[in-house]
């Protein structure tokens, strides 16, 4: 079965708007497809074993990662890893040179966990990083250009040759997802076709 796997952003949770407007998209207008929204740990070793043990077994044809921020890097290395598809949300690009904004006592938005971010923390994001994407078709961009966090500038290089939408003003919170939850969908759905 065509399946999504939407993989939430640093201190974020399956409650996370971005989740939770794609799960009622497809709950309410689509069938034939598997949406799973997974509680990532915080630490990013962690997080990527969730990732490749909740994807195993689904056929990389069949697979669809979308990923928002410091999940973004996780949905790039897990479809580097497992040969599937990757939709990437203001995507954290190179996520190890942010250290500055993940170091340290951090809350959960969501949750309320409290957890200390490392060096080694950081680390893992490092070993982590692939070099570059090796199948741009098999990738979907889709950033705002005022996005606050992120230089969105770092992702349209990174993804370069990859299907890129690239949204004038917004926001990291990616305002304009709503209107892209139908292509996103179409695309895991139809996954020989372009994406949007």
């Amino acid at each position: 079965m065509r399946t999504i796997v939407y993989l939430h952003g640093f201190i974020s949770a399956p409650q996370s708007h971005k989740a939770t407007v794609l799960g009622d998209y497809v709950r309410g207008c689509v069938t034939g497809l598997e949406y799973v929204v997974p509680a990532l740990h915080y630490a990013p070793a962690r997080a990527l074993a969730q990732v490749e043990d909740l994807c195993r077994h689904i056929p990389a044809a069949d697979l669809t990662l979308v990923g928002s921020s410091l999940g973004g890097f996780y949905a790039t290395v897990a479809a580097e890893r497992l040969g599937c598809r990757a939709v990437l949300l203001n995507p954290a690009v190179h996520p190890q040179a942010h250290a500055d904004l993940l170091l340290g006592p951090k809350r959960n938005l969501f949750t309320g966990e409290e957890f200390v971010f490392t060096r080694e923390h950081v680390g893992e994001l490092r070993a982590a990083e692939p070099p570059a994407i090796t199948q741009p078709g098999r990738y979907w961009l889709i950033v705002e250009t005022g996005d606050e966090v992120l230089d969105y500038r770092d992702a349209v290089r990174y993804y370069a040759g990859a299907c890129q939408t690239v949204v004038q003003g917004g926001d990291h919170a990616l305002g304009s997802f709503p209107e892209h939850v139908p292509g996103i969908v179409d695309w895991a759905l139809n996954p020989d076709a372009a994406a949007a």
